[in-house]
């Protein structure tokens, strides 16, 4: 027997658990960031890129803008990473449509994030971000 019902409490409970376990991540990740410096704690993973060839990969400085963030310090956390203060509208977004129904309710949206136009120009602002970081 089917129960119509069902089904919206089963998407609900799912909505719930997935809210629960990233605020969770989220608060257990920024209360380790807010805590430590990557600057200073060692326990924060250097990058390999930087360490081998001595140039800055594109997500060189994520660990530090994250810090500041967490700090409220928008300014240090752009100096450390632009890109990755730049990219947290479209990062949240894309969570929202995979994780919480938008990509149900909006495909023309997901289809724009995720497409393949959507997909060079992202590659394209990446590798144009990585050249211009370790030419500046």
């Amino acid at each position: 027997m089917c129960y119509p019902n069902s089904e919206k409490s089963s998407d609900r409970s799912k909505y719930i658990t997935r809210l629960f376990v990233i605020l969770i991540v989220l608060f257990v990740g920024g209360l380790v960031y807010y805590l430590f410096s990557p600057e200073e704690s060692g326990f924060f993973p250097r990058c390999p890129f930087h360490t081998l060839t001595g140039f800055e990969c594109p997500g060189c400085g994520s660990q530090r803008a994250i810090h500041h963030l967490v700090h409220f310090d928008l300014h240090k956390a752009f100096t450390s990473n632009p890109l990755l203060i730049i990219s947290i509208p479209y990062i949240l977004v894309c969570l929202w449509l995979e994780y919480f129904g938008g990509k149900q309710k909006y495909p023309k949206i997901r289809k724009a994030l995720y497409g393949k136009s959507a997909i060079y120009a992202v590659l394209i602002i990446i590798i144009a971000f990585w050249i211009g970081r370790n030419l500046i």
